[in-house]
């Protein structure tokens, strides 16, 4: 569960390297999860990075620490929150996907995300 003014690590090669939730859009609750796309806020990048510093992105959350509960009764739970870097379409802006990402985000529909990744836990 992330909220407002939480900062992620990029788990791409997108140039950020820290990302602020400014906005989860369609949320009353204004909380977010696994698989939720987000606004945010590029906060430092790199100079050669595709995205600039300060720049509005949209943001697809693929691993939180907060542990998410699954149909089977298991739970899944990761060490940092991440997020990747998308356009309007949902394609990843970055080439590579760094770390595992949650099954969740293959089951939301993006698999050019989940084919991108070297594990899918």
């Amino acid at each position: 569960m992330l909220q407002l003014r939480t900062m992620m690590v990029p788990a791409d090669n997108s140039g950020a390297k820290r990302i602020m939730i400014i906005g989860v859009p369609g949320r009353v609750g204004r909380f977010a999860t696994l698989g939720d796309v987000v606004l945010g806020v590029v906060k430092g990048a790199d100079a050669a990075g595709i995205v600039v510093n300060h720049e509005k992105v949209r943001v697809l959350i693929v691993r939180t620490r907060k542990e998410v509960g699954r149909k089977d009764g298991s739970y899944v739970r990761f060490d940092d929150n991440a997020g990747v870097v998308i356009d309007k379409q949902g394609l990843p802006r970055g080439t590579r996907i760094l770390g595992p990402i949650a099954r969740e985000i293959k089951e939301a529909g993006y698999n050019k995300i989940a084919s991108l990744a070297r594990e899918v836990v």
